[in-house]
């Protein structure tokens, strides 16, 4: 039977903390993910509690040090903690499951059943997130498309690219990223280059004139899309030739080891070489 998990939880003023690893490169003001986080603590409050290792009479925060420099700007004097006995700031730094995109959009549309958006957007420090809820996004989207997207296997700006063609088409899109292994924006509007005009999604708003080397850019694209199915083929055709051969091969190892002669004398002074050439054609089967 093993031992019950026991949480140290512990109160401490916020100035005593010290961070693991101070960032001082940080700029308040225009850091984005602070002003989130700073926003959300000063609607909410603080809801997680730092992970803190004590190192004699100091105390380490071993994550959140984004929102220690919150609690302390809003004036907070003590904090929730939860010592912990080794100082590894990688587990609660880099182990964590971030929300994907269809999530977000899941988890902001069920807020609004109880919030209004302007509560929701003062919370994400966001002046409002009708542009975030992508109300059109899924209804743009083909079924098979719309299923990558909540599998997380394609982000919401793919998913948005994708909705530039109809949805009839977008599956041949999909298996060619799949094909390719490439699911970022930019592959995907090398492919809507490519589709005609009759194929694409006429609700979809003309952007803005294009810069001076977009041209070029679109060029690029195109290359690298042509050099992916050049790539491709090239694997193909080896694939196949290598199949061939192999059943070539097959086919005259079964004769040299089914004629009576032969075997006998492979039997009589190479039984090693006679048993790996049994073992390709058992293979073969």
């Amino acid at each position: 039977m093993s031992e019950s998990f026991q949480v140290n939880g512990i109160d401490l003023p916020a100035d005593v903390l010290k961070p693991l690893n101070a960032r001082d490169n940080i700029n308040t003001e225009k850091h984005r993910g602070y002003a989130k986080i700073r926003s959300t603590i000063a609607n909410l409050a603080l809801i997680e509690p730092f992970c803190v290792y004590r190192d004699g009479d100091e105390f380490f925060v071993l994550d959140g040090y984004l929102r220690l420099l919150a609690c302390r700007e809003l004036g907070y004097d003590v904090v929730p903690c939860i010592l912990f006995d080794e100082k590894e700031a990688y587990t609660y730094n880099r182990m964590v499951n971030n929300l994907s995109g269809f999530q977000e959009i899941k988890m902001m549309r069920k807020s609004m059943e109880s919030l209004d958006e302007q509560t929701i957007a003062d919370t994400f420090g966001m002046k409002n997130i009708r542009y975030r809820l992508a109300p059109k996004l899924v209804e743009q989207l083909h079924p098979k498309v719309a299923q990558a997207f909540e599998q997380e296997l394609i982000g919401k700006t793919t998913a948005y690219e994708l909705g530039a063609v109809l949805p009839e088409h977008q599956p041949e899109l999909l298996k060619t990223m799949r094909r390719v292994d490439d699911f970022s924006p930019t592959f995907v509007r090398a492919l809507v280059l490519q589709t005609p005009q009759e194929k694409r999604n006429p609700e979809r708003q003309t952007r803005s004139k294009p810069k001076a080397d977009a041209k070029k850019k679109r060029q690029a694209l195109t290359d690298r899309l042509q050099e992916a199915e050049e790539q491709y083929d090239f694997y193909t055709k080896l694939f196949r030739t290598y199949t061939a051969d192999l059943l070539k091969m097959t086919l005259y190892v079964r004769k040299v080891i089914t004629t009576p002669e032969i075997r006998e004398y492979l039997e009589q002074h190479h039984s090693s070489a006679l048993g790996e050439m049994t073992s390709i054609v058992m293979e073969a089967r």
